[in-house]
């Protein structure tokens, strides 16, 4: 069946950096446009990054643009987003998506930032 695993979460200062990884199975990376969403506490769900199957392009919502990067291994099946100089409003689960924001994905993983 299909599955994603988010992976990398933590606790980081302010300026710190992370790599979150998605693993996946039950279905080909390289079929897809995945993106990553992210939901704060009390917040709704966010879309932050997508990369397109097709030509590889990317996009970020502002609120990531030039901190954030998102890639893709597609013979290792598995998703990535870079994040640099994070700040405490990134503070959130962050989960990838197959697709949008509409897609099936997995259970999350926990990014905190804080001193």
């Amino acid at each position: 069946q299909v599955q994603l695993v988010e992976s990398g979460g933590g606790l980081v200062q302010p300026g710190g950096s992370l790599r979150l990884s998605c693993v996946v199975s039950g279905f080909a990376l390289s079929f897809y446009t995945m993106s990553w969403v992210r939901q704060a506490p009390g917040k709704e769900l966010e879309w932050i990054s997508s990369m397109a199957n097709s030509d590889r392009s990317k996009n970020y919502a502002d609120s990531v643009k030039g901190r954030f990067t998102i890639s893709r291994d597609n013979a290792k099946n598995t998703l990535y987003l870079q994040m640099d100089n994070l700040k405490f409003e990134d503070t959130a689960v962050y989960f990838c998506v197959r697709g949008f924001t509409n897609g099936p994905r997995g259970q999350g993983t926990q990014v905190t930032v804080s001193p």
